[in-house]
């Protein structure tokens, strides 16, 4: 499927955009409606290496996704790389790019895609998470992304890593 993709301006620095998207912990304040059971796969949240397994909710079913951040370009671009589906089989990508407008105003544009090689896989993503369906979905991703960044005072949601505490402080 794909790329399915999206953009939307944001009145917030640049940076911040990227420091808000490129920390997986954070993902699910914008992404719960269509993903849930969030958990992330590494003690560091952001960063190359930082990934997250969830439940991908499809109108026909749902499937178990992980994705992990193989590139960094600060503050312009974040690629995940991951797979999901049966067996995790389907390779998936997602691309975050942030273009300063001027002043604070900034464009984020994300693009989805998989690539399923298995034929039945490729009529399950066909069916099951149509681009209308999945740019929807993509679109109100950036719209509560929007909403997080332009609000001032709001607390946000994290996610940690079950062990964490203990891994930070040294306690075995």
């Amino acid at each position: 499927m794909g790329p399915v993709s999206s953009e939307i301006e944001i009145d917030a620095p640049r940076e911040a955009a990227f420091e808000l998207i490129g920390d997986l912990s954070r993902r699910p304040s914008f992404t719960n409606h269509f993903l849930s059971d969030f958990h992330l796969t590494r003690i560091e949240s952001s960063g190359v290496g930082a990934g997250a397994r969830f439940r991908l909710h499809l109108p026909l079913n749902s499937a178990w996704m992980e994705t992990t951040i193989t590139e960094l370009e600060e503050p312009f671009r974040i690629l995940e790389h991951g797979r999901g589906g049966r067996d995790n089989r389907i390779p998936a990508v997602t691309l975050w790019e942030l273009t300063e407008r001027g002043g604070s105003l900034t464009t984020v544009r994300v693009s989805h895609w998989t690539e399923p090689s298995q034929p039945l896989d490729k009529v399950r993503d066909a069916l099951g998470a149509s681009s209308f369906w999945s740019e929807r979905r993509w679109r109100q991703v950036l719209r509560r992304l929007r909403d997080l960044l332009e609000a001032e005072g709001v607390a946000e949601d994290r996610i940690a890593v079950a062990g964490g505490n203990r891994y930070a402080t040294g306690i075995p």
